[in-house]
């Protein structure tokens, strides 16, 4: 597992828009993985968002060049510290905690005028937040705090005045429901990474092939010849393969025509990868930021694996990721979905949700990638590791999900 020069504590939640796409992410900070919530200053925890971000991970990195919202304190955003990023990049988010003082609206004022976008976060109708709204860029309303009716009412004020409305705790698809049809644009909970309506049809042929495949691809004793064997059975795959090696990138002279001869140039690792992401991607019945999840996942998983011990060419954590949404990806119950598959019985298990190790591992993740500081901690020590392993892990598979994810697509 990589080292981190230091331990660095951010988490991303995304904000997407009416058509499930990801407009942008709010990065979270807490001062240590087992933290319920920072507990030292606004500013401190602020200034170290923007720290972190910037130079421990990478703004590119956590964001993949989609907008970030960062939280401003009073103290921070009465020093500026949200110049240090550049006006494109970021969404200047106002913390529910600033008084609008008149200094605070002048500064508000200030930004906007310089062409930065601010929120207002868990926007309250008629609190004193009211005087930041002119200078505005978003508004942010809580679902759960809002009746229907408040909800409908601000958010069309809002629009009337120029502002879109973020709906935050989106927690289901009702929820998200509501919030549009309120007239709310964008959107931020994990309601769309949530079970809904399950489908009594029975998984394709081609897609229970698919899975089959992404299962054999991480059977440590896999062979080259196996693979060429199952990419053979699936035109669409072998010409992704084929066109992805023969690509500018791998600057070739002479083109690639057999599939042996393309898996020998990318090698195992690759294909293992990329493949799994095309598969996913065609399966995906959701959100494209779904696939991006399920990723992020499995590479977190595979390294906490690694940490634990779990050998290095053992594909079975990285798989345990992969497979942890698909009864969202594709709208089917997880116990049927994963009978039809030949995983491992332990990964089979803990994908059902038997408290095994695998599980644990995975619930630490998830509970990681949601902000859910206490419980990723409490994981975390049941498994032995050390208590920055969940934020080393979730730092080195941001980069890592970013650049393959990239290169999959090409």
């Amino acid at each position: 597992m990589p080292v981190a020069a230091q331990q660095v504590h951010v988490a991303r939640q995304p904000i997407l828009d009416t058509r499930n796409q990801v407009f942008g992410y709010e990065l979270l900070y807490r001062g240590s993985a087992n933290a319920a919530a920072f507990s030292g200053s606004g500013q401190q925890a602020s200034a170290q968002v923007i720290d972190d971000a910037l130079l421990a991970i990478g703004l590119e990195t956590l964001t993949d060049g989609r907008r970030a919202f960062v939280n401003l304190t009073s103290e921070t955003l009465m020093a500026d510290a949200g110049d240090v990023f550049e006006r494109r990049q970021v969404v200047l988010e106002i913390l529910e905690s600033v008084a609008a003082t008149p200094d605070v609206v002048a500064r508000c004022q200030s930004l906007r005028a310089r062409g930065y976008d601010l929120a207002l976060d868990d926007f309250e109708p008629g609190s004193s937040a009211e005087a930041l709204v002119p200078h505005a860029t978003f508004v942010k309303l809580d679902v759960l705090a809002l009746s229907p009716q408040l909800l409908t009412e601000t958010a069309q004020r809002m629009l009337g005045q120029g502002v879109s409305v973020i709906a935050e705790k989106v927690e289901t698809a009702a929820d998200f429901e509501r919030a549009k049809a309120a007239g709310c644009s964008l959107f931020q909970g994990y309601y769309f990474c949530r079970p809904t309506t399950y489908s009594a049809t029975a998984l394709s042929a081609n897609q229970v092939s698919q899975m089959r495949l992404v299962a054999a691809l991480y059977k440590p004793s896999v062979t080259l010849s196996a693979i060429e064997e199952l990419l053979k059975q699936d035109t669409t795959l072998a010409y992704r393969v084929l066109r992805t090696v023969n690509s500018a990138g791998f600057g070739l002279r002479r083109e690639v025509r057999s599939i042996r001869e393309a898996l020998l140039l990318l090698g195992l690792e690759q294909i293992r990868k990329w493949t799994s992401i095309w598969v996913l991607a065609g399966m995906n019945r959701g959100p494209a930021e779904l696939v991006t999840m399920t990723v992020l996942r499995a590479r977190s998983c595979e390294l906490l694996g690694l940490g634990i011990g779990r050998p290095a060419n053992d594909g079975g954590y990285f798989l345990l990721g992969l497979c942890s949404l698909l009864d969202v990806l594709l709208g089917r119950p997880m116990a049927d979905v994963v009978s039809e598959l030949p995983l491992d019985d332990e990964i089979r298990a803990s994908l059902v949700g038997e408290n095994n190790l695998p599980r644990r591992v995975l619930d630490a993740v998830v509970h990681y990638e949601q902000g859910h500081w206490l419980q990723a901690a409490a994981l975390t020590a049941t498994l032995d590791l050390s208590d920055d392993s969940l934020s080393i892990a979730y730092t080195d598979a941001l980069a890592w999900t970013r650049a393959l994810t990239r290169a999959a697509v090409a």
